[in-house]
């Protein structure tokens, strides 16, 4: 699909380490040069290889390659280096995001940019690195002291706005950061983009089913990434009624929309779920089971939110170590036993590292996981959002 639609893309679509399978062509444009009142910016664009192989659908990787970035991008900066006066790096990497609206204002869930720092050392010439994937934020920008390449996050989901102001020395080729810093965008004061306007006034009006009320929720639904949330709970709770299944479970990081208490609309629920996934049944071992909670209590990609299930957990033990009881129904999990999972179809094919389901016996049903939560708001209409308490860290009680 990409191959496709980018051929009407009026921008350059940048991605210098994803190649056709065994060879040597890029897939992407490597990089672009852009060029303002005299001065000329290379820009190189590069995808970070956990970010590509465990957060893309594995059907929609076939044929492409992911390549370490870091000999990539050297080679491309000492070619364009003659050519251009900077050269920025837009990176896609770094640890996947937080799904979390307030993730700015909590430190615990921030994901870091280790992936964006290490390239930083390892490529000489990048003047900055823009990175993304992480969510990340930087107030102002770090320079990495090896190399003195600038790195700058925005927190993204359009929250933000990353400006930095640079000064270059003609003499010595030198760049220097006058100053750099994040600027709120504030959706309400400012003026929608009349041709993106258009385009979502015209998917409302050719779907006018996406306005319509189905239901009444009682009180707020929020995320969290690293902590069971009542919303993670509520979708859990709809998975595995549908499914008549064991358990029920979404990753933290499918979740990307709270929804207020009030009305609900339809456009509201595709915007919590905004994925093709089907409705999935994968049967899992106990043992395969308790594998799943530890991997979910590692947080790698946040914590798995769950239906049918109560967990203790200690978030201070050794990673693999962490799961202390697991009880589904009112009976300790037994290795031998096996239990039906309800889930997405993206987790059940090993979506965000969930190797231990990926070659499991499973069913994908023939009904999309947004409509499923779609039809379980319009048939019971007064929606009662789950009470926390499934999945409880003992580190955390122990320090309260």
């Amino acid at each position: 699909t990409l191959a496709d639609v980018r051929q009407r893309a009026q921008f350059p679509v940048l991605c210098a380490n994803l190649f056709y399978n065994g060879t040597d062509i890029c897939f992407a444009q490597e990089y672009t040069i852009l060029e303002e009142n005299g001065i000329r910016i290379g820009v190189i664009g590069v995808i970070g290889e956990d970010a590509f192989l465990n957060t893309i659908m594995a059907k929609n990787r076939l044929g492409i390659q992911v390549k370490e970035p870091a000999p990539i991008v050297q080679k491309l900066v000492d070619k364009l280096k003659p050519e251009v006066d900077m050269i920025v790096v837009l990176t896609h990497q770094n640890k996947t995001a937080p799904m979390q609206t307030d993730k700015e204002a909590d430190p615990e869930v921030q994901r870091g940019y280790d992936e964006d720092y290490a390239l930083a050392g390892a490529v000489k010439g990048i003047d900055m690195i823009i990175g993304g994937h992480s969510d990340h934020g930087l107030w102002t920008p770090v320079q990495h002291p090896k190399t003195g390449t600038y790195i700058g996050l925005t927190f993204g989901q359009g929250k933000y706005l990353g400006y930095a102001r640079f000064k270059k020395n003609r003499s010595t080729g030198e760049i220097t950061l006058l100053n750099g810093r994040l600027l709120p965008v504030d959706a309400a004061a400012l003026k929608p983009d009349p041709v993106v306007a258009q385009l979502i006034q015209k998917a409302r009006s050719d779907s006018p089913h996406l306005a319509d009320t189905i239901a009444y929720l009682d009180r707020q639904a929020s995320r969290k990434y690293y902590r069971e949330s009542n919303i993670g709970n509520l979708l859990a709770d709809i998975l595995r009624s549908s499914a008549d299944a064991d358990i029920g479970m979404i990753s933290s990081g499918s979740i990307r929309f709270d929804l207020n208490p009030g009305p609900v609309t339809v456009e509201q629920l595709y915007n919590v779920f905004p994925f093709t996934d089907v409705l999935a049944t994968v049967e899992v071992g106990g043992r395969d089971l308790k594998e799943l909670f530890e991997y979910s209590y590692a947080l790698n990609y946040g914590l798995i939110q769950c239906s049918g299930i109560e967990a203790t957990y200690n978030s201070k033990k050794p990673i693999g170590q962490r799961l202390v009881t697991l009880i589904i129904g009112d009976k300790l999990v037994v290795d031998e036993n096996t239990y039906k999972l309800a889930t997405i179809s993206y987790a059940a094919t090993g979506g965000d590292g969930l190797v231990m389901l990926k070659d499991k016996k499973s069913e994908l049903f023939q009904r999309s996981v947004a409509e499923v939560f779609v039809q379980y708001f319009r048939k019971h209409k007064e929606i009662r959002v789950p009470a926390l308490g499934r999945q409880r860290d003992l580190a955390r009680e122990h320090k309260k």
